[in-house]
Parts: C-alpha cells; structure tokens; sequence
C-alpha cells in the first residue's frame, strides 16, 4: 500500500469542472445540452491578442523567462491598474503566473497551517476553502447574504477576527453570486483592520471590470494604510476571454515577494513566453472588443434575470458583477440544490451548479453562468420552466 500524506486527502476540487465532464458525457451520448455551469466567455480572444502570440513565437520567444515574469509584462500591468485606478504600482512587486488559482495557492500556502484561521467568502470560489483545507488551516466562511445584496458585511467580517486569524480572502465582483461590495462597504472593512494588523489580505478581483447598472470597481490597490499586507488577484481569463492561456497575475507586499518568487522557481517555473507577450497586447491594445463583450454579458444577465424570476419557486437578485446569476430556489419545492442541479442535467439538458458547491451558505441556490448565447440561454430557460412545472405536478 502506498502512503500518501493526509493533506492530500482534504483537497476539495471545483465542481464545475465534475459538471461540465457530465454534461461533455451527456453530450457524447447524442443529449442535446446546454451549459450554463462554467464559468468561462464563449468570446474567441480579440484577434490583435492571438496575432501578438503568434508574432512572438516567431520571433524565437519560446525560452525560459523570468520566474517572475518578463519586465514589459509587469510594467504593463502596472501602467494599466494606474490608468484604470489612478493607483501606483511598483513592477517589482508585480508577478505573472499561469492563472488566477496561482496565487490563490501562494496566499494561503504562505500563511495557512495547523493552527491558523484563514477567512474567506461563503458562497465563494470553491477552491479557497479548498486550499484553506489543505494547508491544515480552520477555514472560517465569511458569509455572504442576499440580503446584503451579495455584497459582504464589513461588521460581520471583523467581528469574525481571532488572534489565530492570519488571512482574509475577499472578493468583489464576485464568483458565484455577481455581488458587488460597494466602497463605503471596504471603507469600513480597511477602518477595522486597523485593530489587526497581524492579518493580511488577499483581494480577488479577476472580474474587476464586469459591472453593471453603474457600478465602479473599488480595489483594495487604493488603500495605502494596507498596502503592506495585501496581495491582490487579477489576470486575463476573463476580461479578455483568455481561460486557457493561463495568464494571471499579482500584486504582492515587498516584505513577501521574494518568499513568492522562491515558490515560482520551485513549482511553475514561469509563464509560457508567447502568452506573455499576448497579455502585454491584451492590456496596451485596443480595448473595443472587451467593451463588446460586456455589452453582450449585459444583454444576456437581463434575459437570466428575467427568465429566472418568471420560473415557478425561483427568485433572482440582479447582479451587478461578474457573469453569473445566484437565484434562489428554496421554494420550488426541492429540498436540495444539489439534487436540482443535477436532475436538470439529467432531465432537462441544461448544466448548472448547486449552491452547496460554492459553500455551506450556499444551500437553497444554483449558479447560473450566462456565459452562452442569448439564444441558448433563452432555450435553457424554457427547458427549467418545462422541467419545474412538470416536477411540481407530479
């Protein structure tokens, strides 16, 4: 028998991931179905983006870069949050990685351990709890209410604050409930931490610029007072429809960068070199195509709100972020979210995730990606109104 350290045996996974292999599975079989479970833009990458790839290849970028990242990358990301945000940002604390989920893994391997508490949002991005878990840390769920319009409570979350806690993990726009936390919000929350100081944060802000019905983004970047201890997220997954290139990068404090860069040198080595070069063009290049796809996502999150809230026992807050819907679905009669996840995959055709897979706040709602065509969300949406009317009759 082989043995295997008990930390591995905690590792939870993304859901999503198990759905969209069912739903491919369902799909292979001759099923007609539509999912709207993942989390990743039916765009193709701007053309300007794959042809800056595809150019560097050819110019023999296909080496080892710097663990890091190449310079102009890291200079470009801090030329673009400064254009965005009007916030300074040294490239010498700037890291490319492959992905969002890289530094999610830094953080907290870098501060969650047998003993420690690490804070996060519930319902939140699974694999935050996941890696909470790992590390052999408590993970504490900072919940995450409807009625707070899916923004998180800055009362609630200090009040959850121990001398073990060593991390807190937030996220706005937010994965899997489109809540966006408005500023006087993390006014109050950055006020608070002022009696921590022993607690760092990592802010996930990959959906920084999905906002609707007027909403402006507010990165914790703009907070001096913290910018000591805070690690911040973001990458080009989504704003430029670039899941699989696997380009993400983070902002880190000085006194922490170098403990990072030694985990890069260890575990990923560095990003792949044309994709690098692609994200320089994604962030200085034309930005119209990112203006069009979320004029689209607007278009589509109106048609998931309105269709959802006209289903039987389902009700919908509007989400202002991000390109998911959370409806609540407690008075359809199903006892599980789960259970109606899964039977509308088996029986109607249409991919969605349970509430439950995103936390323990999650129970009595699905996830909603609209992700997909106007036309195939409108298709899915009669298939749920079919499918919970003929369950509600029997």
């Amino acid at each position: 028998m082989l043995t295997t350290v008990a930390a591995f045996d905690r590792i939870g996974e993304e859901n999503a991931f198990a759905v969209l292999a069912r739903a491919t599975a369902l799909a292979g079989e001759g099923r007609d179905i539509i999912n709207l479970g993942i989390g990743q833009p039916d765009f193709r990458t701007p053309e300007h983006i794959v042809e800056a790839a595809i150019k560097a290849l050819r110019d023999g970028q296909h080496g080892y870069t710097p663990s890091v990242g190449i310079q102009p990358l890291r200079e470009a990301v801090a030329r673009d949050l400064n254009r965005r945000f009007d916030v300074e940002v040294d490239p010498g604390l700037v890291m490319i990685v492959p992905g969002g989920k890289v530094t999610m893994y830094a953080a907290i391997l870098l501060f969650g351990e047998p003993g420690a508490e690490i804070l996060y949002p519930d319902p939140g991005f699974p694999i935050y709890r996941s890696m909470i878990e790992y590390t052999g840390a408590t993970p504490v769920p900072v919940p995450i209410r409807e009625e707070n319009g899916f923004a998180f409570s800055a009362e609630e979350t200090l009040a959850l604050i121990t001398p073990r806690t060593r991390l807190l993990i937030i996220n706005s726009p937010a994965n899997p409930t489109g809540g966006v936390t408005p500023k006087a919000e993390i006014d109050k929350l950055v006020a608070g931490l002022a009696a921590h100081p022993h607690v760092a944060l990592m802010s996930d802000e990959i959906y920084d610029q999905f906002l609707f019905d007027g909403e402006r983004h507010q990165t914790l970047l703009a907070y001096p007072e913290i910018r000591d201890r805070l690690i911040l997220l973001n990458g080009w997954s989504k704003t430029y429809a670039m899941t699989g290139w696997r380009l993400g990068y983070s902002v880190w404090p000085k006194d922490l960068y170098e403990k990072v860069r030694k985990l890069s040198v260890n575990a990923w080595s560095c990003v792949n070199a044309a994709t690098q070069y692609a994200g320089i063009a994604a962030l200085e290049g034309p930005q119209e195509p990112v203006a069009a796809m979320l004029a689209e996502f607007d278009r589509r999150r109106k048609l998931v709100v309105e269709g959802l809230n006209a289903l039987p026992g389902v009700s919908c807050a509007t989400p202002k972020g991000a390109f998911y819907a959370f409806p609540n679905v407690s008075r359809t009669g199903w006892a599980s979210a789960k259970a109606l996840a899964s039977a509308l995959l088996e029986d109607a055709g249409v991919a969605v995730i349970g509430g439950p897979d995103f936390g323990v706040h999650g129970e009595g709602y699905i996830r909603l990606s609209y992700a997909n065509s106007a036309e195939n969300i409108a298709r899915a949406l009669e298939r749920m109104a079919a499918f919970l009317a003929q369950r509600k009759a029997a």
